[in-house]
């Protein structure tokens, strides 16, 4: 019995597609080639991937109605197409939800400035887009400064062992130091899959009797984050406020006991006389 061409062309493709969308991760993270040039491998690989999927369906007519094998090569290619297809595609869908931001700050009005960053960032995407804010407040309306008791400096060593816990690219990181009286950490934390570069710039100020912790995280490349750089925010903010909280939980070691002072002999109390007996009465 002869093999469905269809179906052979299904698996050739499908395997073809991971192949290539394998190479073109690989590049992307490695940053041996450009960021453009790999995602047009990866489109690529992304069409290769469709096209096993058509092959695979339209095989399935000519076996069922040819009697000829490959349903195996048909189920492979389809599987293995859709299966390159669907996180793209629900990329594609957070994409038709979110609007196009890719720089979400704290502070709308003075968001935290890259500065050892800038030289690594495309120059058109240093400044913090003016445009950016009503979008940033209509899709993540909860996102604002963290402002907290603790002084600037537990404030910034909190966030630096936050940051060095997460593993990202620690570009620069400046303590809070007279006459400065605010601190500052530049790093570079990358995408799940892609390994996009997306950097972020932590700003710690005096607020009151406390401090207020600013974070600004903006993507280099794309017109959209799809919601990345939000939740990279929420989630950072939320960890240096877990850590402060639980470093003021802490429970403090009792003092160490001081000597102890003997009191001296008390003079034992003499017992009390008894009271005199009254005399009996007379009888008449």
């Amino acid at each position: 019995m002869p093999m469905s061409q269809l179906a052979a062309w299904s698996a050739r493709l499908a395997w073809f597609a991971l192949v290539v969308a394998l190479l073109s991760i690989l590049i992307v993270r490695s940053g041996v080639l450009e960021v453009l040039p790999a995602l047009a491998t990866f489109g690529g690989a992304l069409v290769c991937a469709a096209l096993a999927v058509l092959a695979g369906l339209a095989s399935f007519v000519t076996i069922w109605r040819q009697g000829l094998r490959g349903l195996g090569r048909s189920l492979t290619g389809m599987v293995i197409g859709a299966g390159l297809l669907a996180y793209p595609g629900y990329l594609g869908y957070r994409a038709y939800q979110l609007p196009p931001l890719t720089d979400i700050s704290t502070d709308m009005v003075n968001p935290p400035r890259f500065d050892k960053l800038a030289a690594q960032r495309p120059a058109d995407r240093n400044t913090y887009p003016a445009a950016t804010a009503a979008g940033q407040q209509a899709a993540y309306p909860d996102l604002g400064p963290l402002q907290e008791e603790a002084n600037t400096n537990l404030a910034y060593q909190a966030a630096l062992d936050v940051v060095t816990k997460r593993r990202w690219q620690l570009i620069d990181a400046r303590p809070p130091a007279p006459p400065r009286r605010e601190g500052s950490i530049e790093a570079t934390a990358r995408t799940l899959i892609m390994g996009f570069r997306e950097d972020v710039v932590i700003r710690i100020t005096p607020f009151g009797n406390g401090s207020r912790i600013d974070v600004r995280s903006a993507s280099r490349f794309g017109p959209s984050d799809i919601g990345s750089n939000a939740a990279r925010v929420r989630a950072l903010l939320e960890d240096i406020e877990d850590k402060l909280t639980g470093e003021e939980a802490e429970p403090q070691p009792p003092p160490a006991p001081g000597p102890q002072l003997k009191k001296a002999p008390q003079p034992a109390k003499k017992p009390a006389p008894p009271p005199p007996k009254k005399p009996a009465p007379k009888r008449g």
